[in-house]
Protein backbone atom coordinates (compact mmCIF):
# COMPACT_ATOMS: atom_id res chain seq x y z
CA UNK A 1 0.00 0.00 0.00
CA UNK A 2 1.56 3.48 -1.04
CA UNK A 3 0.95 6.01 1.54
CA UNK A 4 2.28 9.62 2.46
CA UNK A 5 2.73 11.26 5.54
CA UNK A 6 0.33 12.94 7.99
CA UNK A 7 0.94 16.00 10.42
CA UNK A 8 -2.09 15.93 12.41
CA UNK A 9 -1.24 13.67 15.44
CA UNK A 10 -4.67 12.28 15.78
CA UNK A 11 -5.01 10.89 12.21
CA UNK A 12 -1.36 9.40 12.63
CA UNK A 13 -1.89 6.96 15.50
CA UNK A 14 -4.91 6.06 14.12
CA UNK A 15 -2.46 5.30 10.77
CA UNK A 16 -0.58 3.05 12.96
CA UNK A 17 -2.88 1.14 14.67
CA UNK A 18 -4.27 0.43 11.03
CA UNK A 19 -0.78 0.11 9.44
CA UNK A 20 2.25 -0.31 11.98
CA UNK A 21 4.87 1.69 11.59
CA UNK A 22 3.41 3.54 8.32
CA UNK A 23 3.40 7.69 7.67
CA UNK A 24 0.90 9.35 5.42
CA UNK A 25 -0.97 12.56 4.60
CA UNK A 26 -4.58 13.42 5.28
CA UNK A 27 -5.14 12.43 1.58
CA UNK A 28 -3.94 8.68 2.13
CA UNK A 29 -5.52 8.12 5.67
CA UNK A 30 -8.62 7.63 4.17
CA UNK A 31 -7.11 4.86 1.23
CA UNK A 32 -5.88 3.20 4.22
CA UNK A 33 -9.47 3.27 6.24
CA UNK A 34 -10.94 2.33 2.75
CA UNK A 35 -8.56 -0.99 2.28
CA UNK A 36 -8.89 -1.74 5.89
CA UNK A 37 -12.42 -0.98 6.62
CA UNK A 38 -14.31 -0.44 3.14
CA UNK A 39 -15.20 2.35 1.53
CA UNK A 40 -18.62 2.61 4.04
CA UNK A 41 -16.13 2.62 6.59
CA UNK A 42 -18.23 4.16 10.03
CA UNK A 43 -14.72 5.60 10.91
CA UNK A 44 -14.31 7.61 7.69
CA UNK A 45 -18.56 8.69 8.07
CA UNK A 46 -17.77 10.22 11.80
CA UNK A 47 -14.84 12.27 10.74
CA UNK A 48 -15.67 16.06 10.98
CA UNK A 49 -12.98 18.79 9.94
CA UNK A 50 -11.88 20.78 12.33
CA UNK A 51 -12.09 24.81 12.22
CA UNK A 52 -12.71 27.99 14.24
CA UNK A 53 -15.26 28.46 16.47
CA UNK A 54 -18.15 30.97 15.54
CA UNK A 55 -20.53 32.62 17.95
CA UNK A 56 -23.95 31.75 18.12
CA UNK A 57 -26.18 32.65 14.84
CA UNK A 58 -23.46 33.86 12.66
CA UNK A 59 -21.05 31.06 12.91
CA UNK A 60 -18.04 32.99 11.77
CA UNK A 61 -19.22 35.60 9.08
CA UNK A 62 -17.82 38.08 10.94
CA UNK A 63 -14.23 37.64 10.39
CA UNK A 64 -14.98 36.36 7.26
CA UNK A 65 -16.70 39.58 6.58
CA UNK A 66 -13.96 41.59 8.27
CA UNK A 67 -11.43 39.95 5.80
CA UNK A 68 -11.82 36.85 3.75
CA UNK A 69 -8.41 36.79 2.45
CA UNK A 70 -6.77 36.95 5.96
CA UNK A 71 -9.17 34.39 7.67
CA UNK A 72 -8.72 31.62 4.59
CA UNK A 73 -5.54 32.31 5.46
CA UNK A 74 -5.36 31.31 9.10
CA UNK A 75 -8.11 28.58 8.37
CA UNK A 76 -5.57 26.78 6.17
CA UNK A 77 -2.15 27.98 8.91
CA UNK A 78 -4.25 26.81 11.89
CA UNK A 79 -6.18 23.94 10.92
CA UNK A 80 -4.50 22.53 7.52
CA UNK A 81 -6.04 21.35 4.07
CA UNK A 82 -9.77 20.75 5.15
CA UNK A 83 -11.56 23.33 7.71
CA UNK A 84 -14.94 23.40 8.62
CA UNK A 85 -16.41 26.97 9.17
CA UNK A 86 -20.16 28.56 9.36
CA UNK A 87 -21.27 32.08 7.98
CA UNK A 88 -24.91 32.11 9.70
CA UNK A 89 -26.76 28.96 9.22
CA UNK A 90 -24.59 28.08 6.12
CA UNK A 91 -22.32 24.93 6.63
CA UNK A 92 -18.89 25.46 4.74
CA UNK A 93 -15.63 23.86 3.73
CA UNK A 94 -12.32 25.77 2.48
CA UNK A 95 -10.84 22.93 0.95
CA UNK A 96 -6.58 23.92 -0.01
CA UNK A 97 -5.27 20.53 -1.36
CA UNK A 98 -4.55 20.07 -4.84
CA UNK A 99 -5.89 16.28 -5.00
CA UNK A 100 -9.45 16.89 -3.16
CA UNK A 101 -9.55 20.19 -5.52
CA UNK A 102 -9.08 17.78 -8.47
CA UNK A 103 -11.68 15.46 -7.30
CA UNK A 104 -14.27 18.15 -6.62
CA UNK A 105 -13.89 20.14 -9.81
CA UNK A 106 -12.30 17.07 -12.21
CA UNK A 107 -13.18 13.34 -10.91
CA UNK A 108 -16.50 14.02 -9.41
CA UNK A 109 -17.39 17.61 -10.85
CA UNK A 110 -21.09 15.91 -11.17
CA UNK A 111 -21.34 15.94 -7.41
CA UNK A 112 -20.96 19.73 -6.71
CA UNK A 113 -22.85 22.42 -8.35
CA UNK A 114 -22.49 25.95 -8.41
CA UNK A 115 -23.28 27.70 -4.61
CA UNK A 116 -26.59 28.69 -4.73
CA UNK A 117 -26.07 30.92 -1.95
CA UNK A 118 -23.45 33.10 -3.57
CA UNK A 119 -25.21 33.29 -7.08
CA UNK A 120 -28.32 34.67 -5.46
CA UNK A 121 -26.08 37.59 -4.97
CA UNK A 122 -25.69 38.50 -8.01
CA UNK A 123 -28.61 36.73 -10.05
CA UNK A 124 -30.10 40.01 -10.93
CA UNK A 125 -26.23 40.78 -13.17
CA UNK A 126 -25.37 37.44 -14.63
CA UNK A 127 -29.15 35.73 -14.75
CA UNK A 128 -28.44 32.45 -16.18
CA UNK A 129 -25.23 32.99 -18.41
CA UNK A 130 -22.60 30.92 -18.82
CA UNK A 131 -21.05 32.05 -15.37
CA UNK A 132 -23.95 31.18 -13.24
CA UNK A 133 -25.85 27.99 -15.37
CA UNK A 134 -25.65 24.33 -14.02
CA UNK A 135 -25.89 20.68 -15.71
CA UNK A 136 -27.50 20.33 -19.43
CA UNK A 137 -28.00 24.28 -19.53
CA UNK A 138 -24.63 24.97 -19.22
CA UNK A 139 -22.75 22.62 -21.85
CA UNK A 140 -25.47 23.62 -23.91
CA UNK A 141 -24.58 27.16 -23.63
CA UNK A 142 -21.02 26.76 -23.96
CA UNK A 143 -21.35 24.23 -26.72
CA UNK A 144 -22.97 27.40 -28.62
CA UNK A 145 -20.22 30.01 -27.38
CA UNK A 146 -17.00 27.35 -27.68
CA UNK A 147 -16.37 28.89 -31.65
CA UNK A 148 -15.75 32.15 -30.65
CA UNK A 149 -12.53 31.01 -29.08
CA UNK A 150 -11.17 28.97 -31.52
CA UNK A 151 -7.51 29.49 -32.56
CA UNK A 152 -8.67 31.24 -36.14
CA UNK A 153 -10.72 33.92 -34.16
CA UNK A 154 -8.10 34.55 -31.22
CA UNK A 155 -5.30 35.08 -34.57
CA UNK A 156 -7.57 38.20 -35.79
CA UNK A 157 -8.28 39.24 -31.76
CA UNK A 158 -4.74 39.76 -31.34
CA UNK A 159 -4.39 42.84 -34.10
CA UNK A 160 -7.32 44.29 -32.17
CA UNK A 161 -5.75 43.98 -28.86
CA UNK A 162 -2.56 45.80 -29.91
CA UNK A 163 -4.33 48.50 -31.50
CA UNK A 164 -5.94 49.46 -28.76
CA UNK A 165 -3.20 48.95 -26.63
CA UNK A 166 -1.27 51.04 -28.94
CA UNK A 167 -3.78 54.09 -28.84
CA UNK A 168 -4.11 53.75 -25.25
CA UNK A 169 -0.40 54.87 -24.40
CA UNK A 170 -0.43 57.42 -27.33
CA UNK A 171 -2.89 59.60 -24.94
CA UNK A 172 -0.39 59.09 -21.70
CA UNK A 173 1.73 62.01 -21.39
CA UNK A 174 5.41 60.86 -20.72
CA UNK A 175 6.39 61.70 -16.85
CA UNK A 176 2.98 61.63 -15.79
CA UNK A 177 1.78 59.91 -12.71
CA UNK A 178 -1.51 57.67 -13.11
CA UNK A 179 -3.92 55.41 -12.47
CA UNK A 180 -2.81 52.05 -14.73
CA UNK A 181 -5.39 50.45 -13.68
CA UNK A 182 -8.33 52.79 -14.44
CA UNK A 183 -6.77 53.20 -18.03
CA UNK A 184 -6.24 48.94 -18.94
CA UNK A 185 -9.46 48.58 -17.43
CA UNK A 186 -10.87 51.08 -20.18
CA UNK A 187 -8.75 49.72 -22.84
CA UNK A 188 -9.82 45.98 -21.92
CA UNK A 189 -13.27 47.15 -21.97
CA UNK A 190 -13.35 48.12 -25.80
CA UNK A 191 -11.37 45.23 -26.45
CA UNK A 192 -14.46 42.79 -25.08
CA UNK A 193 -17.07 45.37 -27.02
CA UNK A 194 -15.38 44.97 -30.20
CA UNK A 195 -13.93 41.30 -30.82
CA UNK A 196 -16.95 39.89 -29.14
CA UNK A 197 -19.48 42.13 -30.06
CA UNK A 198 -18.12 43.65 -32.69
CA UNK A 199 -19.69 47.77 -31.60
CA UNK A 200 -17.63 50.54 -30.08
CA UNK A 201 -18.47 51.78 -26.31
CA UNK A 202 -15.88 54.39 -26.32
CA UNK A 203 -18.99 57.05 -25.09
CA UNK A 204 -20.17 54.48 -22.75
CA UNK A 205 -16.64 53.83 -20.98
CA UNK A 206 -17.04 56.37 -18.08
CA UNK A 207 -20.38 54.85 -17.36
CA UNK A 208 -19.77 51.70 -17.73
CA UNK A 209 -16.54 51.71 -15.45
CA UNK A 210 -18.82 53.96 -12.60
CA UNK A 211 -21.60 51.27 -12.58
CA UNK A 212 -19.27 47.67 -12.53
CA UNK A 213 -17.35 49.62 -9.26
CA UNK A 214 -20.68 50.22 -7.85
CA UNK A 215 -21.84 46.43 -8.77
CA UNK A 216 -18.35 45.18 -7.20
CA UNK A 217 -18.42 47.51 -4.47
CA UNK A 218 -21.95 46.15 -3.49
CA UNK A 219 -21.21 42.50 -4.09
CA UNK A 220 -18.19 42.67 -1.73
CA UNK A 221 -20.93 43.83 1.05
CA UNK A 222 -22.93 41.34 0.20
CA UNK A 223 -20.44 38.55 0.68
CA UNK A 224 -19.59 40.09 4.01
CA UNK A 225 -22.69 40.40 5.47
CA UNK A 226 -24.13 37.62 7.80
CA UNK A 227 -27.58 37.60 6.63
CA UNK A 228 -29.42 37.92 2.96
CA UNK A 229 -30.97 40.64 2.07
CA UNK A 230 -33.26 40.38 -1.29
CA UNK A 231 -32.50 43.04 -4.27
CA UNK A 232 -35.91 44.42 -3.36
CA UNK A 233 -35.73 45.35 -0.10
CA UNK A 234 -34.87 49.21 -0.80
CA UNK A 235 -32.00 49.52 1.98
CA UNK A 236 -29.58 52.31 0.14
CA UNK A 237 -26.91 49.41 -1.21
CA UNK A 238 -29.39 47.75 -3.10
CA UNK A 239 -30.66 51.04 -4.58
CA UNK A 240 -27.43 51.81 -6.13
CA UNK A 241 -27.06 48.66 -7.12
CA UNK A 242 -30.12 48.60 -9.16
CA UNK A 243 -29.79 51.68 -10.35
CA UNK A 244 -25.92 50.51 -11.60
CA UNK A 245 -26.96 47.65 -13.43
CA UNK A 246 -29.82 49.35 -15.08
CA UNK A 247 -27.51 51.10 -16.68
CA UNK A 248 -25.62 48.19 -17.41
CA UNK A 249 -28.97 46.77 -18.99
CA UNK A 250 -29.30 49.59 -21.08
CA UNK A 251 -26.29 49.54 -22.71
CA UNK A 252 -26.68 46.06 -23.70
CA UNK A 253 -30.16 46.00 -24.91
CA UNK A 254 -28.25 49.07 -26.91
CA UNK A 255 -25.33 46.56 -28.46
CA UNK A 256 -28.33 43.69 -29.41
CA UNK A 257 -30.82 45.93 -31.04
CA UNK A 258 -27.88 47.30 -33.16
CA UNK A 259 -26.82 43.79 -34.36
CA UNK A 260 -30.62 42.72 -34.88
CA UNK A 261 -31.23 45.96 -37.12
CA UNK A 262 -27.80 45.50 -39.25
CA UNK A 263 -28.98 41.74 -39.59
CA UNK A 264 -25.23 41.28 -40.27
CA UNK A 265 -23.16 37.98 -39.16
CA UNK A 266 -19.92 39.31 -38.41
CA UNK A 267 -18.64 35.68 -37.22
CA UNK A 268 -18.39 37.19 -33.23
CA UNK A 269 -19.86 36.15 -30.22
CA UNK A 270 -23.15 38.31 -30.70
CA UNK A 271 -23.75 36.65 -33.80
CA UNK A 272 -23.21 33.08 -32.68
CA UNK A 273 -25.12 34.09 -30.04
CA UNK A 274 -28.55 35.67 -32.13
CA UNK A 275 -27.99 32.39 -34.80
CA UNK A 276 -27.67 30.10 -32.12
CA UNK A 277 -31.36 26.96 -32.36
CA UNK A 278 -31.93 25.05 -29.39
CA UNK A 279 -33.39 21.35 -30.36
CA UNK A 280 -36.51 21.86 -30.35
CA UNK A 281 -35.54 24.98 -33.32
CA UNK A 282 -36.28 27.78 -30.98
CA UNK A 283 -34.10 30.62 -31.04
CA UNK A 284 -32.32 31.75 -27.90
CA UNK A 285 -34.60 34.08 -26.38
CA UNK A 286 -34.24 37.79 -25.22
CA UNK A 287 -33.71 37.03 -22.06
CA UNK A 288 -31.13 34.60 -22.21
CA UNK A 289 -28.88 36.48 -25.12
CA UNK A 290 -28.60 39.44 -22.55
CA UNK A 291 -27.80 37.20 -19.68
CA UNK A 292 -24.74 35.75 -22.09
CA UNK A 293 -23.64 39.69 -23.79
CA UNK A 294 -23.64 40.92 -19.63
CA UNK A 295 -21.71 37.72 -18.46
CA UNK A 296 -19.42 38.03 -21.66
CA UNK A 297 -18.72 41.94 -21.35
CA UNK A 298 -18.16 42.05 -17.77
CA UNK A 299 -15.86 39.22 -17.21
CA UNK A 300 -14.77 39.32 -20.45
CA UNK A 301 -12.32 42.83 -19.32
CA UNK A 302 -12.55 42.37 -15.87
CA UNK A 303 -10.01 39.64 -15.26
CA UNK A 304 -7.93 40.35 -18.06
CA UNK A 305 -7.60 44.27 -16.56
CA UNK A 306 -6.88 42.41 -13.05
CA UNK A 307 -3.86 40.47 -14.65
CA UNK A 308 -2.12 43.17 -16.19
CA UNK A 309 -2.64 46.03 -13.43
CA UNK A 310 -1.60 43.79 -10.76
CA UNK A 311 1.43 42.20 -13.28
CA UNK A 312 2.33 46.45 -13.64
CA UNK A 313 2.47 47.01 -10.41
CA UNK A 314 5.09 43.87 -9.19
CA UNK A 315 7.16 45.17 -11.61
CA UNK A 316 7.55 48.30 -10.83
CA UNK A 317 8.53 47.12 -7.66
CA UNK A 318 10.92 44.97 -8.70
CA UNK A 319 13.44 47.02 -11.53
CA UNK A 320 16.04 43.91 -12.39
CA UNK A 321 12.69 42.00 -13.82
CA UNK A 322 11.23 44.87 -15.47
CA UNK A 323 14.99 45.94 -16.86
CA UNK A 324 14.93 41.80 -18.07
CA UNK A 325 11.78 42.21 -19.48
CA UNK A 326 12.94 45.50 -21.39
CA UNK A 327 15.55 43.27 -23.20
CA UNK A 328 13.54 40.24 -24.20
CA UNK A 329 10.95 42.79 -26.35
CA UNK A 330 13.98 44.74 -27.76
CA UNK A 331 15.40 41.04 -28.69
CA UNK A 332 11.74 39.85 -29.92
CA UNK A 333 10.33 43.14 -31.40
CA UNK A 334 13.43 45.44 -32.32
CA UNK A 335 10.77 48.20 -31.43
CA UNK A 336 7.72 47.48 -33.26
CA UNK A 337 4.59 46.44 -32.48
CA UNK A 338 4.00 42.75 -31.24
CA UNK A 339 1.81 40.27 -32.99
CA UNK A 340 -0.12 36.92 -32.39
CA UNK A 341 3.41 34.99 -34.05
CA UNK A 342 5.43 36.81 -31.60
CA UNK A 343 3.75 35.07 -28.24
CA UNK A 344 5.99 31.72 -28.41
CA UNK A 345 8.87 33.58 -28.03
CA UNK A 346 7.62 36.25 -25.69
CA UNK A 347 8.39 34.05 -22.54
CA UNK A 348 9.46 36.05 -19.80
CA UNK A 349 5.93 38.67 -20.30
CA UNK A 350 3.94 35.02 -20.03
CA UNK A 351 6.22 34.15 -16.80
CA UNK A 352 5.76 37.34 -16.17
CA UNK A 353 1.81 37.30 -15.58
CA UNK A 354 1.97 34.35 -14.35
CA UNK A 355 3.76 34.92 -11.52
CA UNK A 356 0.97 37.96 -11.15
CA UNK A 357 -1.77 35.55 -11.65
CA UNK A 358 -0.11 33.56 -8.60
CA UNK A 359 0.28 36.24 -6.25
CA UNK A 360 -2.72 38.30 -7.07
CA UNK A 361 -5.36 35.67 -8.87
CA UNK A 362 -8.50 37.48 -10.07
CA UNK A 363 -10.76 34.30 -9.19
CA UNK A 364 -9.29 34.88 -5.76
CA UNK A 365 -11.83 31.72 -4.40
CA UNK A 366 -13.81 29.14 -6.29
CA UNK A 367 -17.08 27.92 -5.32
CA UNK A 368 -19.13 24.65 -5.31
CA UNK A 369 -21.82 22.73 -3.39
CA UNK A 370 -21.82 19.58 -2.37
CA UNK A 371 -25.18 17.73 -4.16
CA UNK A 372 -24.67 14.75 -2.46
CA UNK A 373 -23.56 13.85 1.02
CA UNK A 374 -20.10 12.49 0.79
CA UNK A 375 -16.39 12.16 1.69
CA UNK A 376 -13.59 15.04 1.04
CA UNK A 377 -9.76 14.59 2.50
CA UNK A 378 -10.58 11.46 4.37
CA UNK A 379 -13.71 14.30 6.14
CA UNK A 380 -17.47 13.49 6.22
CA UNK A 381 -19.55 16.37 3.81
CA UNK A 382 -22.95 16.44 4.60
CA UNK A 383 -25.18 17.83 1.09
CA UNK A 384 -25.55 21.10 1.01
CA UNK A 385 -22.13 22.06 2.21
CA UNK A 386 -20.37 25.08 0.44
CA UNK A 387 -16.64 24.23 -0.52
CA UNK A 388 -14.65 26.76 -1.09
CA UNK A 389 -10.92 26.84 -2.96
CA UNK A 390 -8.79 29.55 -2.69
CA UNK A 391 -6.49 30.54 -5.16
CA UNK A 392 -5.40 33.26 -2.81
CA UNK A 393 -3.73 30.53 -0.65
CA UNK A 394 -3.51 28.05 -2.76
CA UNK A 395 -1.05 29.46 -4.66
CA UNK A 396 1.15 31.06 -1.53
CA UNK A 397 1.02 27.67 -0.37
CA UNK A 398 5.11 26.87 0.30
CA UNK A 399 4.65 23.00 -0.20
CA UNK A 400 4.44 24.07 -4.31
CA UNK A 401 6.40 27.45 -4.46
CA UNK A 402 10.02 28.42 -3.30
CA UNK A 403 9.43 31.90 -1.48
CA UNK A 404 5.46 31.66 -2.25
CA UNK A 405 4.81 35.50 -1.47
CA UNK A 406 7.96 36.97 -3.57
CA UNK A 407 7.73 37.84 -7.59
CA UNK A 408 9.82 35.23 -9.12
CA UNK A 409 9.17 34.92 -13.27
CA UNK A 410 11.47 32.84 -13.41
CA UNK A 411 10.07 30.29 -11.25
CA UNK A 412 7.97 29.71 -14.77
CA UNK A 413 10.96 28.67 -16.45
CA UNK A 414 12.39 26.02 -14.19
CA UNK A 415 11.27 22.04 -14.03
CA UNK A 416 9.61 22.60 -10.44
CA UNK A 417 6.46 24.14 -11.59
CA UNK A 418 6.54 21.80 -14.60
CA UNK A 419 6.28 19.47 -11.72
CA UNK A 420 3.33 20.74 -9.75
CA UNK A 421 0.28 18.78 -8.59
CA UNK A 422 -2.38 19.71 -11.34
CA UNK A 423 -4.60 22.21 -9.04
CA UNK A 424 -1.76 23.74 -6.90
CA UNK A 425 -1.92 26.62 -9.63
CA UNK A 426 -5.12 27.50 -11.14
CA UNK A 427 -6.03 30.63 -11.83
CA UNK A 428 -8.90 30.24 -13.88
CA UNK A 429 -10.54 27.71 -12.00
CA UNK A 430 -10.28 23.96 -13.84
CA UNK A 431 -11.77 20.97 -14.59
CA UNK A 432 -14.96 21.14 -17.48
CA UNK A 433 -16.02 24.70 -15.94
CA UNK A 434 -12.32 26.39 -16.76
CA UNK A 435 -13.10 29.92 -17.91
CA UNK A 436 -14.00 29.47 -21.73
CA UNK A 437 -11.47 32.47 -22.15
CA UNK A 438 -8.15 31.49 -20.46
CA UNK A 439 -6.52 31.39 -23.61
CA UNK A 440 -8.26 35.06 -24.95
CA UNK A 441 -7.04 36.03 -21.65
CA UNK A 442 -3.57 35.10 -21.77
CA UNK A 443 -3.01 36.04 -25.41
CA UNK A 444 -4.44 39.72 -24.72
CA UNK A 445 -2.12 40.20 -21.40
CA UNK A 446 0.68 39.13 -23.24
CA UNK A 447 0.26 40.97 -26.49
CA UNK A 448 -0.63 44.60 -23.90
CA UNK A 449 2.34 44.15 -21.39
CA UNK A 450 4.60 43.83 -24.61
CA UNK A 451 3.42 47.07 -25.93
CA UNK A 452 3.36 48.96 -22.45
CA UNK A 453 6.61 47.64 -21.61
CA UNK A 454 8.58 48.23 -25.06
CA UNK A 455 7.45 51.81 -24.85
CA UNK A 456 7.12 52.93 -20.76
CA UNK A 457 8.62 51.73 -17.83
CA UNK A 458 6.25 52.21 -14.88
CA UNK A 459 7.57 53.86 -11.80
CA UNK A 460 6.34 52.42 -8.62
CA UNK A 461 4.80 55.63 -6.45
CA UNK A 462 4.26 55.21 -2.76
CA UNK A 463 0.87 54.22 -2.61
CA UNK A 464 0.77 50.63 -2.51
CA UNK A 465 -2.65 48.87 -3.77
CA UNK A 466 -4.55 46.99 -0.87
CA UNK A 467 -6.46 43.50 -2.32
CA UNK A 468 -10.17 43.99 -2.32
CA UNK A 469 -11.87 40.85 -2.59
CA UNK A 470 -15.15 41.48 -4.24
CA UNK A 471 -16.37 38.51 -7.29
CA UNK A 472 -12.64 39.60 -8.62
CA UNK A 473 -9.77 40.51 -6.50
CA UNK A 474 -9.58 44.42 -7.54
CA UNK A 475 -6.28 46.63 -6.59
CA UNK A 476 -7.82 48.90 -3.92
CA UNK A 477 -7.74 52.71 -4.50
CA UNK A 478 -5.93 51.92 -8.65
CA UNK A 479 -2.73 51.30 -8.99
CA UNK A 480 -0.81 54.84 -9.54
CA UNK A 481 2.33 54.60 -11.20
CA UNK A 482 4.69 57.28 -13.15
CA UNK A 483 4.95 56.93 -16.90
CA UNK A 484 8.34 57.05 -18.02
CA UNK A 485 9.01 56.75 -22.27
CA UNK A 486 12.03 54.13 -22.28
CA UNK A 487 13.95 56.16 -24.67
CA UNK A 488 14.92 58.49 -22.14
CA UNK A 489 15.13 55.88 -19.21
Amino acid sequence: MSTKYIENPLAQSIAHVIAPGVTCDGAALRVIARETCGPSSDFMAQRTPPGPKGVPLLGNALAFGRDPLRFFTECVRQYGDVTAFRIGAWPALLVNNPDDIEYILVKNHRGFTKNRHFWRYVQAIFGAGLLSAQGDDWQRQRRHMAPAFSGQRLARYGQVMVRHADTMLGGWTPGERLDVHTEIMAMTLEIAAETLFGTSVTRDIADIEQSTNVLMAEISARLRRPIFIPDAVPIPGNLRYRRALRRIDELVARIIADRRQSGSDRGDLLSLLLATSYENGEPMNERQVRDEVVTMLLAGHETTALALSWTCYLLSRHPTVESQLAAELQDVLGGRLPTVEDLPRLQLCEHAINEALRLYPPAWAVGREATHSGEIGGYFVPAGTTIFMAPWVLHRDSRYFDNPNEFRPDRWASASTKQLPRFAYMPFGGGPRVCIGNRFAMMETVLILATIAQRFVLEAQKERPEPFPSITLRPKGGVWLRAVPRCSH
